[in-house]
């Protein structure tokens, strides 16, 4: 596979990313992969690795750009995360994600091919995000929080009351034992697409908290991590195979 740092314009000035192409002489689809809020790390890199092994073409924004460039965290500190997440808007949210399909449109490894969302943590909500304000093929919600209810301290307001715009198929993963995305949460992000009659997926896994996909991370879940992927490419095989 060939991976590079790219840059990426937008009304906001430039934004870089990191970015990977298979190195298969057709890429099945792209994939804008957003960040936890510990921005575009190793986890990151790795999650598009493993999509271009997979022969998705995938590009990791960094969503950071404007307060600051290249910002990466310690999972430990979370406080540091919490001084750049709270600076996000949605408006600034969706301009990126915009540039970042804009890019990969243009691409010519990309050509035509279905252009999809994933996002994890802070990510979740961009990928929710992307389903409602932008034209991606597909979304993919890991353990998004912020969905239903403001975070403290947060710019970002909730994206529910803005499910009725999603035009692409949804999948949403989260963990039981999620503190900061209660039972009730999930549900209610379940239920609002179910009564929409949206094409969503929404996905609990027992026994699991936030951060569950991260081997990074304490909190790694080998199991619910291997059924989540596993979710997560049958899903983008779909949407491939519906465009």
């Amino acid at each position: 596979m060939d991976e590079r740092t790219v840059s990426i314009p937008t009304p906001d000035g430039e934004m870089s990313g990191f970015f990977v192409v298979p190195r298969s002489p057709a890429t099945r689809s792209a994939v804008v992969v957003a960040q936890e809020a510990f921005g575009v790390n190793d986890h990151i890199r790795d999650v598009c690795r493993r999509l271009a092994g997979d022969g998705h073409a995938a590009l990791a924004p960094q969503l950071y750009h404007r307060t600051r460039r290249n910002v990466v965290i310690d999972y430990g500190n979370f406080e540091a995360a919490r001084t750049y997440l709270n600076e996000l808007t949605n408006e600034g949210i969706e301009i990126d994600v915009k540039a970042s399909v804009g890019f990969l449109r243009r691409e010519p490894a990309v050509g035509t091919s279905p252009v999809s969302a994933i996002g994890f943590c802070m990510g979740g909500f961009v990928a929710f995000l992307a389903a409602c304000r932008t034209d991606v093929d597909a979304s993919v919600c890991f353990y998004g929080g912020g969905i239903v209810h403001a975070r403290p301290g947060a710019q970002m307001t909730p994206l529910l009351d803005e499910a009725d715009r999603i035009q692409c198929p949804l999948l949403g993963l989260f963990g039981e034992e999620d503190p900061s995305i209660p039972p009730e949460d999930v549900a209610a992000i379940r239920d609002r697409l179910a009564s929409l009659g949206k094409k969503a997926e929404i996905v609990y896994y027992p026994g699991a908290g936030h951060g569950f996909f991260c081997d990074q991370r304490s909190s790694y879940r080998p199991d619910a991590a291997k059924d989540a992927w596993r979710r997560t490419l049958e899903w983008l095989t779909e949407m491939q195979t519906r465009n």
